[in-house]
């Protein structure tokens, strides 16, 4: 009787979370000013939680922080095998949807990130507009072993994209794209490795994208960072208008706007859905130490 006395005083409440996704790319959103669990913790909830049919399942998990470089609050982003990443776009939206809807931030949400400040904007109850992190990197050409690949980082330190045009994409399936893609993430050109983005242009700014995603190791639904990084590249090439440009991802479209001028990159917008999926609770002994 003792014993399990102490278990229930010892016990910890179970963790809220939110389950979110943005054009499929999937999320867990919990609040780490409750749960006050270190980063090296919240790699190995990420990990546990993430992991589709034993747990809820996710591409990613953020966990939100209180502000501390004026921001209305902080962004902590985990990949699915528990690394932390830098940035991600569809997850911004996200978070920004969860932000406004409870209460952290108005329409306009300001959302601290380890790759530096993202603004949001509610243009209605499911969609938003985030203002993404400028390039720190823009490199039209880069050599692979799979030939040339434009290369682009968002934010500083950025998140890292690799990006290859393959040819009547959208009509190709993943298990065929899936070694290409693979090969790519690992390529020995990308110290730190690198989102692989293929593409295809199916009409004047009308793309269809596909990424294998670092952290995940697969392709993703969608990539909002990869999707804004494939439209700065392509505007300051010309090859776009940068306004209004939409992408195909797997989940659905996305909207990008890009300015640029003389090779730079001066502001770069992703809008599209930020679905809210369900709500609940984990219970303690799901979660690790």
């Amino acid at each position: 009787m003792a014993t399990s006395q102490h278990l229930l005083l010892t016990r910890r409440p179970p963790m809220e979370f939110w389950k979110m996704n943005g054009a499929g790319n999937d999320f867990i959103i919990l609040d780490n000013r409750v749960l006050g669990a270190s980063p090296d913790r919240l790699g190995r909830i990420a990990l546990a939680l993430c992991r589709r049919r034993f747990s809820i399942g996710a591409d990613g998990l953020m966990a939100v922080e209180e502000g501390t470089q004026g921001g209305d609050f902080k962004m902590r982003f985990y990949n699915s095998d528990g690394s932390l990443g830098e940035m991600c776009g569809n997850g911004a939206r996200c978070i920004c949807r969860y932000g406004y809807e409870r209460g952290l931030a108005g329409d306009v949400q300001r959302v601290e990130t380890t790759a530096g400040l993202v603004v949001g904007t509610r243009l209605g109850p499911d969609s938003y507009r985030v203002q993404l992190n400028l390039p720190s990197v823009l490199e039209p050409r880069r050599d692979t072993a799979l030939g040339p690949a434009g290369y682009v980082e968002l934010g500083r330190p950025g998140v890292p994209h690799a990006i290859v045009r393959v040819p009547g994409l959208q009509e190709l399936p993943l298990e065929e794209l899936r070694p290409r893609g693979r090969a790519l993430r690992h390529d020995p050109a990308f110290s730190k490795g690198a989102n692989a983005n293929l593409y295809d242009v199916l009409a004047p700014d009308h793309l269809v994208i596909r990424t294998f995603e670092r952290g995940v190791e697969d392709f993703t639904y969608a990539c909002g960072t990869g999707t804004g990084s494939l439209v700065a590249l392509l505007t300051v090439l010309g090859q776009v208008s940068g306004q209004g440009v939409q992408v195909e991802n797997l989940g659905g479209r996305l909207l990008v706007d890009a300015e640029a001028s003389g090779g730079q990159v001066s502001a770069l917008f992703l809008t599209g859905p930020a679905t809210l999926v369900c709500q609940g609770s984990v219970p303690d002994e799901a979660l690790p130490d």
